[in-house]
């Protein structure tokens, strides 16, 4: 009966996970589009009339086709350019005419709605003013312009995958063009939701728990679990930080991924997670890392590259170059507050920008099979060596710390057994475990703690190591007071030996205000 529970609680966190997720996903790029009847005048006559106002109004038309044409608009202050799309209903009588934003903020600001209703008010104007003769001639010269295949006009271009994304779930299902991203985007629901059900916050898990699933911390990654390089990218540090994430991956999923194919895909975004995690382990000593964002970014960057070769259709350059820059730029810039791993996103954008360009000549040749696997391979075996190379010059001064205040825990338990000795004991041991056990451990100690202070450790523990020296040195008088009051058999250390335990006890407590709150 617990396991159907179980299995029970599992699905509904799962479901409302993805709930969530669709919410936020679906709109990945608002758009407004309206119907248009065109009346005496054919289909051919009416995308001539078409293009000739997009280009009027300072578009930049991209494709062209017997079904339809695609544009974009200029970026501008109001706008991150937008992809104008025209087509042609099966029924030749009337066409779709959508304004969508290539870029992936949430909202649009009516911006959408704007150029539809600009673009219908020119085109009345361009009809009315074209006579029988210069519409011949435009029609004639715009069919020198359709692409031979008739469906490149959607396939061809950077979000028409979108198009074919007709239901909230499709975003969940792999198809062709979009097959890795919505695993990737399964995997990290599933992760999030395990993590849930095994009672880690909803909202903000504690350090303990992300350590526990994969986290990113110099102090063990660097203690031989590397594997937290990879563990980390598909970890989540609360619902929202799951949810913008997987709006990001979305977008750039949709865009990218028809392009690079589903292999290509993988690897870059997985050596882009792995070349943040390890950018990120350089530069925070004693920061715990996770979250897909690195991966992403990479993505980002990569996406950045091949849009400054004539991989990409100029007229998508124009439009989507100036709004992937100001995205990033925005990203990096909202990362500067606290809390944000902004050396995750530049490890990843610079990772994916050189992951970008190595692909490129395959890209160029996609028929060449072994040009394609030489430099995937090539690809992979330099981002891993580069950062293996990272990890192993990498200080771990944590980590060293760690250990050290653990020996300092063990060897605190040893002195302070002269405590627990019956009140029969002989008088030579007492004096015995004082002396070479007890103040012995308590140099110890307090040589462990001196040899911090060569260490790259946070601010708030250096002024806990202060606390800790002089507990050693309390400590070390406090036995050697009784060690004196044992050997001469007197009392008259008794007020010292009481005045010392005080100001220990004084200490340990403002050593453990400064322990970090949990």
């Amino acid at each position: 009966m617990l396991f159907f529970i179980d299995i029970y609680k599992y699905f509904s966190i799962y479901i409302l996970v993805t709930f969530y997720t669709l919410l936020m996903a679906f709109g990945i790029s608002p758009k407004y589009s309206e119907k248009y009847f065109f009346e005496n005048i054919d289909k051919d006559q009416f995308l001539a009339i078409a293009a000739d106002t997009a280009l009027l109004l300072g578009w930049n038309v991209g494709f062209y086709s017997r079904n339809g044409i695609i544009a974009f608009t200029k970026m501008s202050m109001s706008s991150w350019s937008e992809k104008i799309s025209i087509l042609i209903n099966e029924e030749e009588t009337s066409a779709i005419i959508k304004s969508e934003c290539t870029g992936n903020q949430l909202y649009d600001w009516n911006k959408n709605k704007e150029n539809v209703q600009e673009f219908l008010l020119k085109m009345k104007s361009v009809q009315e003013q074209l006579s029988e003769g210069e519409l011949l001639e435009k029609v004639l010269a715009l069919r020198e312009k359709y692409t031979p295949q008739e469906n490149k006009i959607l396939s061809n271009n950077p979000i028409g995958t979108k198009e074919r994304i007709t239901s909230f779930f499709a975003l969940f299902i792999p198809t062709d063009g979009y097959f890795v991203t919505p695993i990737l985007i399964n995997i990290n629901l599933l992760i999030f939701s395990l993590m849930v059900i095994s009672g880690v916050s909803f909202l903000d898990p504690d350090i303990e728990s992300l350590l526990k699933w994969g986290g990113n911390f110099r102090a063990l990654t660097l203690d031989g679990q590397w594997w937290r390089l990879l563990t980390s990218i598909f970890l989540h540090i609360g619902i929202l930080h799951l949810l913008m994430n997987m709006y990001a991956l979305i977008y750039i999923g949709l865009i990218l991924e028809p392009y690079l194919g589903k292999t290509r895909f993988f690897i870059a975004y997985i050596l882009a997670g792995i070349a943040a995690s390890t950018a990120s382990l350089w530069w925070h000593s004693n920061v715990v890392s996770a979250g897909a964002s690195g991966a992403i970014f990479g993505m980002y960057g990569l996406f950045l590259a091949l849009l400054t070769t004539n991989l990409v259709d100029k007229s998508i350059q124009k439009a989507f170059l100036t709004s992937t820059l100001l995205f990033i730029v925005y990203s990096l810039l909202s990362g500067m507050e606290k809390g944000v791993d902004n050396a995750a996103h530049i490890g990843g954008l610079v990772s994916g920008l050189a992951i970008g360009f190595a692909f490129v000549p395959s890209l160029k040749n996609p028929e060449d099979i072994n040009l394609n696997k030489m430099i995937t391979g090539l690809t992979t075996a330099s981002v891993l060596t580069i950062c293996m190379i990272v990890y192993k010059n990498s200080t771990n001064d944590m980590g060293r710390y760690i250990k050290d205040m653990e020996r300092f825990i063990a060897m605190e338990s040893m002195a302070l057994e002269v405590f627990m000795l019956s009140d029969n004991t002989p008088k030579n041991q007492i004096l015995s475990e004082l002396k070479d056990r007890g103040i012995y451990y308590w140099r110890e100690n307090l040589i462990l703690i001196e040899g911090f202070d060569e260490l790259d450790l946070p601010v708030p523990i250096r002024k806990r190591n202060r606390k800790l020296k002089e507990y050693c040195q309390l400590r070390i008088e406090s036995y050697q007071l009784l060690y004196n009051a044992v050997n001469e058999d007197t009392n008259k250390y008794q007020d010292q030996i009481a005045e010392s335990q005080s100001k220990i006890d004084k200490v340990m407590q403002e050593i453990k205000d400064m322990e970090p709150k949990k």
